[in-house]
């Protein structure tokens, strides 16, 4: 029912920066929240930003002060700078409304040292 594709993923250096970007397509007018979660190998899938349709955000605490998150229309994005080996992980985009929740394919993000 809603379709969210991820792009942005790329290999940087540490202390660069990388947007992600998702962009959601379907059935989108009852969406309450889009965020960012993201999968290091041999790790749980984690939470990294999420924001609300009113605007409030919340971010892992690994993240705060590097990670901004922002929603423009269909489009979620994932502001990230300063950059550390330890952000290497898949990077997936979530959307959630009243009844279900949707995941996209996920981006690659590779930060070297």
């Amino acid at each position: 029912q809603v379709q969210l594709v991820e792009s942005g993923g790329d290999l940087v250096q540490a202390g660069g920066s990388l947007r992600l970007s998702c962009a959601a397509s379907g059935s989108i007018f009852s969406l309450n929240a889009m965020g960012w979660y993201r999968q290091a190998p041999g790790k749980q899938r984690e939470l990294v930003a999420v924001v609300t349709s009113g605007g409030s955000t919340n971010y892992a605490d690994s993240v705060k002060g590097r990670f901004t998150i922002s929603r423009d229309k269909n489009t979620v994005y994932l502001q990230m700078n300063s950059l550390k080996p330890e952000d290497t992980a898949l990077y997936y985009c979530n959307a959630k409304n009243r009844w279900s929740n949707y995941w996209g394919q996920g981006t690659q993000v590779t930060v070297s040292s």
